[in-house]
């Protein structure tokens, strides 16, 4: 029997600033992704210093489940602890991880704007909220 994966595509973007190893951040978006393919791109600051930003799109289960796993226990039962939070009326997921943490291998939720950001579009229907709160617990206490 086909099952309905949780999302309907997962989004992963880093931005390495010109003063950080981007070597390091490569490496270790390769590590969390489980693969190096993953998309490239350069722009330049508003002071013309160089941005490569990381950035990928899946939406295969295994992967998305990989990604989530990755996380560990503690920040899955915070993020479900405070999942209303964490999606918008549009059923779109949303997770700040500290970039600094990070590329030091350790996961944490970030408030303020030097992050690894993950976005989702929740397979919900009907695409109501609370249906897609209800799905994302579901989904975590799977894991």
């Amino acid at each position: 029997m086909f099952m309905q994966g949780t999302f309907h595509w997962l989004r992963i973007k880093v931005f390495c600033y010109a003063t950080e190893n981007e070597e390091l951040i490569h490496e270790k978006m390769a590590e969390f992704l489980g693969t190096d393919e993953f998309e490239c791109d350069i722009a330049d600051s508003e002071h013309g210093n160089r941005i490569v930003i990381l950035s990928s799109e899946i939406s295969k289960q295994k992967e998305v489940i990989q990604v989530f796993n990755s996380l560990g226990k503690d920040l899955i039962a915070e993020i479900n602890d405070r999942i209303d939070e964490r999606i918008d009326d549009d059923c779109v997921f949303f997770l700040r991880l500290d970039k600094q943490e990070f590329v030091q291998g350790r996961f944490r939720i970030a408030h303020h704007g030097d992050v690894v950001s993950i976005t989702g579009k929740i397979a919900s229907h009907p695409a109501r909220k609370e249906i897609a709160a209800k799905k994302m617990k579901e989904f975590l206490s799977s894991l």
